[in-house]
């Protein structure tokens, strides 16, 4: 087991201090094995010659017996004493003439004992002012090491903000890191050359924006844009999550925040970055039961004081991230506070592209790789997404025994990412593969006989650790912003495709369509309450995302009648689309058969075999 040398010094210290304090306070714990007898007990040993030696101290008389004369039934103190040790008895010191004489008779070893008399003051600090005294030493000594963050936390580190520093440019990053962001960059640029070049500003009298919100889903790269801003800007960056400002002890956020400001003003011009600014800066509650958190609160208020205090002309700059914008405090969102609001969107395919080429730069890439090709599959992928797309396929390669990334190792981290690993250990009866594969290629021949559809880019029947015992893959051969209504329909009508082929060939259902239903009734709802893609409700939204960041949630605002007409809308459309797609199978009944069967024997084929198949 492996000890950290600082653990074992500060165990060591403890059990000093136990010792110490049972030495002065509890003496009694280091004694000997004493037992007290009468004095009259004593003169019967004298007179029997049993005892051995004899030691007489100011006030007691200690003695000890002759081995042979030591009771058997004796037994050491707590343990402490081997079955050979020597028991010690005291009686108290008597006048008695004729003391020495008996001693001399009996035969015994005889001393007597000169104590130096200890001052009672003296005494006293002893044995109560040293334990004391340790006590406060090691007290303060434990809480500038816990302030220090010594044992792993900063309970202790009061009113400090616990900023990370980085002076200079030693962020180690550049735009040119930042890929796939291209507005966000250039929105950032004007800040960069503000703090370069500050007196050109200044001349026509215009200030620097005191804060900038970066707002966008997960992993989009708001922390990497704060870090490059400060390396093209070459100032200190101080770095400081907003649940760091949080703590148990009421008032220490707001004096986080005015030591975060102060070191901030003393490093000017310099760049201030506050991640997951939602932690602290949510919006306060005004309605009669707030049951509002009062350390929170304080900690926004010191910030907005903080923010309306300092001279945007020293040029000290505010960045802050987050994925919930509409939690935050309106007066944290006012004009000279963040003035700017920064979208950082998930990029698009040509920025999808740039950004698996900045992180294909750390690794070994063959020849001949297709990056737009990854990057179409990828529609939806954050940076973060695509740069462990990367890293899974530099994972693939050293596995095969190669040093270099070739093109399956990136297709085959697109469906890790999407779908997860392959199962190879899950044994599956032949009747349920047939299932499976109909089920897949139901899905592939309804999307391929449909106008408006995305072309099918693969097909198989190789079960994933997503729970997923086989997939169709669409690819968009261009990348699209608009959905038409046609297009909603049909993609709910090849999510029902895998149903209907299962009903078709073996006249029952299965639950390998739950996905597919779900996704089905999600556009379906969605083109009612959301699209104005009804004829019974026209252009009313009946639903709102709660957070278009971080999920798909959504709260549905009508009345309950509303409610089940929009249900009785869904069924309907789903119906149609499900109707749609059967038909289209049983016009194709010879090609679901044959394709299902090379599926079967493949259980992996590729968006072209599949179409020289429908073709042939």
């Amino acid at each position: 087991m492996h000890i950290k040398k600082g653990k074992i010094f500060y165990v060591a210290i403890a059990v000093a201090i136990i010792f110490v304090l049972n030495y002065f306070v509890f003496p009694v714990l280091f004694g000997d094995n004493v037992e007290d007898v009468t004095y009259d007990e004593f003169l019967s040993k004298l007179s029997s010659r049993s005892i051995s030696e004899v030691q007489i101290e100011a006030d007691d008389i200690l003695y000890t017996l002759k081995e042979d004369e030591i009771p058997k039934d004796k037994t050491p103190l707590l343990g402490l004493a081997t079955p050979s040790s020597v028991d010690v008895y005291r009686t108290g010191l008597m006048d008695d003439p004729e003391l020495v004489s008996k001693l001399e008779n009996s035969g015994a070893k005889f001393a007597r004992v000169r104590e130096e008399e200890v001052p009672p003051l003296l005494a006293l600090l002893i044995s109560y002012g040293v334990p004391i005294a340790v006590m406060i030493i090691f007290w303060r000594f434990l809480s500038k090491q816990i302030a220090k963050g010594g044992f792993g936390g900063n309970a202790m580190s009061f009113g400090k903000s616990n900023a990370k520093i980085y002076v200079k440019a030693q962020t180690g990053k550049t735009f040119a890191d930042v890929a796939g962001q291209d507005e966000a960059k250039e929105a950032l640029t004007e800040i960069v050359d503000f703090l370069h070049n500050p007196k050109k500003y200044a001349a026509i009298g215009a200030t620097l924006p005191k804060g900038a919100l970066l707002v966008g889903p997960p992993g989009t790269g708001k922390t990497l844009l704060a870090q490059a801003v400060a390396g093209e800007a070459n100032v200190p960056f101080f770095s400081i999550s907003g649940s760091e400002f949080v703590e148990m002890f009421v008032g220490m956020g707001a004096a986080k925040v005015r030591d975060l400001f102060k070191q901030a003003n003393e490093k000017a011009p310099c760049i201030v970055f506050i991640d997951e600014i939602d932690t602290i800066g949510k919006r306060r509650d005004t309605g009669p039961i707030s049951g509002g958190n009062d350390e929170r609160e304080q900690t926004l208020n010191q910030l907005l004081t903080e923010m309306d205090g300092f001279d945007g002309k020293k040029g000290v700059v505010i960045l802050a991230a987050t994925n919930r914008p509409d939690s935050l405090d309106k007066a944290l969102l006012r004009p000279g506070r963040f003035d700017r609001r920064i979208p950082v969107e998930l990029p698009d395919m040509r920025g999808r592209e740039a950004i698996l080429r900045v992180h294909a730069k750390k690794v070994n890439i063959a020849d001949g790789v297709d990056f737009k090709a990854i990057a179409n599959a990828t529609s939806g992928a954050s940076g973060a997404e695509l740069a462990n797309i990367i890293n899974e396929a530099a994972l693939r390669a050293v596995k095969f025994g190669r040093i270099e990334v070739e093109q399956s190792d990136l297709e085959e981290s697109v469906e890790v990412i999407l779908a997860g690993y392959q199962r190879k250990g899950v044994v599956i009866s032949q009747s349920e593969k047939e299932i499976i594969a109909y089920h897949e290629v139901g899905h592939a021949l309804v999307a391929a006989l449909q106008k408006n559809s995305a072309p099918v880019h693969k097909i198989t029947i190789i079960p994933r650790t997503s729970g997923a015992l086989g997939y169709t893959m669409q690819v968009e051969e261009d990348e699209k912003f608009l959905m038409t209504k046609e297009e909603a329909f049909n993609k709910i009508v090849t999510f029902t495709g895998g149903r209907a082929a299962e009903k078709l060939m073996f006249g029952t259902i299965t639950t390998g369509a739950a996905n597919d239903i779900e996704q089905a009734t999600k556009i379906a709802r969605s083109m009612i309450t959301r699209y104005g893609m009804s004829s019974e409700f026209g252009m009313v939204a009946f639903e709102t995302l709660n957070n278009p960041y971080l999920s798909d949630d959504t709260s549905l605002t009508c009345s309950a009648e509303t409610a089940s007409l929009i249900d009785k809308e869904v069924v309907s459309l789903v119906a149609k689309a499900y109707e749609k797609a059967e038909g289209i199978l049983k016009e194709n009944m010879q090609k679901l058969n044959s394709i299902s069967r090379y599926l079967i024997d493949k259980e992996t084929i590729t968006g072209d075999e599949f179409m020289d198949l429908l073709n042939m």
